[in-house]
């Protein structure tokens, strides 16, 4: 027994209300989404106990035969593979004019509600959930489903942080009708692909760039395109190159932004094939940011080698250390800039007095070293000077090189018979190139031949060159001068990653420091090398097989149709455009001409012995005309405006005439047989 409770809002949207039970086992718990199509509720499965998913077709859709045929079509393909990444279908049915799928209840949020909420996603964070989403794109492909919907809103994630894409077969089904409901799909026209915009062939590298503007997304919060109506946003798919995401999120790495940028390619060809492939990218990305940040690390590492041989101090000799050097340290410590000091200031206090920490750490540690260095050229010098065999020969005073230039002072403390070493280049409101400060210092007696370690000025501290590569060439032009440097040469360059008018590479690389007003060279992307393809000949093939040859060819279909009676030639090819062997851009169109068989054949009635306003209803029920071809003349009363005759009947061609002939009564004349007999056969033109 069927046992639930109908309610109907404004606009006709059909409501099951709260204790509905569906096909004696689906408790109606309480409504948890809508969307285009279809109603969402939490139920119990009392033959299972557990939870469930019921989403329900809406009714204006259940009272379409064909959308509820295809609504379960799709969803039983759904259904016939599953994946951790996919929500699992479960049921699929019927109650009077309720039409369902019983799915897998997800407790947690769509990723749209986690977007909205934290704004922009970490990188990896990004990186890792497209990686699930594409996971679940390549089950379905390998299925031969194509989701033709995906956006943030399908995917659900749950508290442990899984992904798992929902409306596989809904989202096919309500295909043709995506961008027309303008009060409910505008969230699928911010995500769909410029061919389905076209409303032309599509394959599943649809999806690939739907999840492509998801990344996006996640990567920037917000979407690349946006409008005030479905068909403005769709048209900005189809024409308008997108802002790179690297210009929103200076987070994000090159190599991901180019990945980024791929998926969501115009062309189909030019998109990652599959969404395998698209993993594969996603992973070779993670690889080698590993290895970056490994080899970084390993440089860092380098980077602080010690400045003597190593001395390993125990935990009370760094204490005592530390206690010795305090005064010293709090000089070291005012020498802090002025600018660092005011970014200090700004920091919050948790990582200033972190930082503060560090940084006395650290000038403990090398005051401790150049103080038990100091103590061991102390002892040297003291037993040279106590020996009997030393003389004043053997030591050398160093001298005030501090403010000379680099070159000149290397001169002078070689000519002393020391050796020359440059510590650390720094930036110091000194002159560029002079010493800053010395190692020993000066006036301390060492030994000949020893070493003198100095740091030199780098001159006031120099702008940073921006990150360009990405940027159209304008946003480019006005980074540059933002920053203070001038535009130097535009060389041009194909591109098959890079889109027209962005910059490919610049001159100094990002990140690097250069003088003010300093020139930075640009090379910008022309596109890809115009590629051109052959078509091919698809004048023996079907439809689906000539669509997915110039496909492989790197040319888009677009097919159309003309009818046809020859039920053996439905969807074969009747022509293509432009002809087979022809050579044209990669990425053009080709149009194929199908057929597509009517059957326009109707049965024609006998209308004889009908009145004729009878007859004209008959045969126009029948699909065909009636034309009156004349009458015949009939001394019977009763036939008079009937039917005499008709030329067709039985199986004709749809809109066919038939004509008739009608009754027309004349009196008897007298009793002359001969007279009527004439006269009966007497028809009138």
């Amino acid at each position: 027994m069927i046992t639930y409770r109908l309610s109907f809002l404004k606009g006709s949207v059909m409501m099951i209300e709260v204790g509905t039970m569906l096909n004696n086992r689906y408790e109606i718990l309480e409504k948890i989404g809508e969307g285009g199509s279809a109603m969402v509720y939490k139920a119990k499965c009392h033959i299972l106990n557990r939870f469930v998913a019921v989403k329900v077709l809406k009714d204006e859709f259940s009272s379409d035969a064909e959308f509820v045929e295809k609504f379960k079509k799709e969803a039983y393909a759904a259904a016939s593979f599953s994946d951790n990444n996919i929500v699992n279908i479960y049921d699929i049915g019927t109650e009077g004019n309720v039409n369902y799928i019983i799915q897998e209840f997800i407790d947690g949020k769509t990723l749209k509600q986690i977007i909205n909420e934290n704004g922009r996603l970490e990188y990896k964070d990004a990186v890792s959930k497209c990686r699930q989403i594409a996971s679940a794109l390549t089950c379905a492909h390998r299925n031969n489903i194509i989701h033709r919907d995906i956006k943030p809103h399908n995917i659900l994630v749950t508290k442990e942080g899984v992904l798992k894409v929902a409306d596989f077969g809904i989202a096919k089904a309500t295909d043709s009708v995506t961008i027309t409901s303008t009060d409910k799909v505008m969230g699928s026209a911010h995500y769909i692909s410029p061919e389905q915009a076209k409303g032309i062939y599509v394959d599943a590298r649809t999806d690939i760039y739907s999840l492509g503007i998801v990344l996006y997304e996640m990567l920037t919060g917000k979407v690349p395109f946006d409008g005030e109506t479905p068909v403005a946003v769709a048209l900005k798919h189809i024409q308008e190159p997108p802002v790179p995401p690297r210009n929103l999120n200076p987070e994000v790495p090159m190599a991901l932004n180019n990945i980024v940028l791929k998926a969501i390619a115009k062309e189909p060809y030019k998109r990652f094939q599959t969404a395998k492939e698209f993993i594969e990218g996603l992973d070779d990305f993670s690889n080698n940011l590993n290895v970056e940040k490994k080899s970084v690390q390993d440089e860092f590492t380098r980077i602080m080698d010690p400045i003597d041989e190593t001395t390993l101090f125990r935990e009370n000799e760094i204490n005592d250390i530390n206690n010795a050097v305090k005064p010293k340290n709090a000089e070291v410590d005012d020498l802090e800039s002025d600018d660092e000091a005011d970014k200090a200031s700004k920091e919050p206090r948790s990582k200033k007095n972190s930082l503060s920490k560090q940084k006395k750490t650290l000038i403990a540690v090398i005051l401790a070293i150049i103080v038990v260095g100091a103590i061991g050229v102390i002892a040297y010098t003291s037993a040279l000077g106590n020996s009997p065999s030393s003389t004043s020969k053997t030591t050398v005073a160093v001298p005030n090189i501090v403010g000379m230039q680099q070159a000149d002072a290397k001169k002078l403390i070689e000519s002393k018979g020391l050796k020359f070493t440059v510590a650390e280049t720094k930036n110091s409101d000194k002159a560029k190139g002079s010493v800053i400060e010395s190692f020993p210092s000066a006036g301390s007696n060492v030994a000949s031949g020893s070493e003198v370690r100095v740091n030199i000025s780098a001159g006031p501290d120099q702008p940073t060159v921006p990150t360009l590569e990405g940027m159209d060439l304008d946003s480019a032009k006005q980074a540059i001068q933002a920053a203070g440097f001038k535009v130097g040469t535009v060389t041009q360059q194909s591109s098959d990653s890079v889109q027209n008018g962005y910059v490919i590479d610049q001159d100094p690389k990002d990140g690097s420091a250069a003088d003010k007003d300093s020139v930075i060279n640009l090379i910008v992307s022309t596109g890809p090398k115009i590629k051109m393809s052959t078509v091919p000949d698809v004048s023996t093939k079907d439809k689906d097989a000539a669509a997915a040859a110039i496909s492989a060819a790197g040319l888009n279909p677009s097919i159309s149709y003309v009818q046809t009676q020859d039920n053996t030639l439905n969807n074969k090819v009747q022509s293509q455009d432009p002809q087979a062997g022809s050579k044209i851009k990669q990425g053009s169109v080709v149009t194929i001409t199908v057929y597509q068989y009517v059957d326009n054949t109707v049965t024609v009635p006998s209308v004889v012995g009908m009145t004729q306003s009878d007859a004209q209803s008959a045969l126009s029920q029948a699909q065909v005309s009636m034309s009156v071809g004349g009458t015949k003349t009939t001394n019977d009363s009763t036939q008079d405006g009937k039917v005499a005759s008709q030329d067709k009947t039985g199986k004709q061609q749809k809109g066919t005439t038939v004509t008739v002939t009608i009754y027309k009564y004349v009196p008897p004349a007298g009793n002359n047989t001969n007279n009527t007999n004439n006269t009966n056969n007497t028809v009138s033109k």
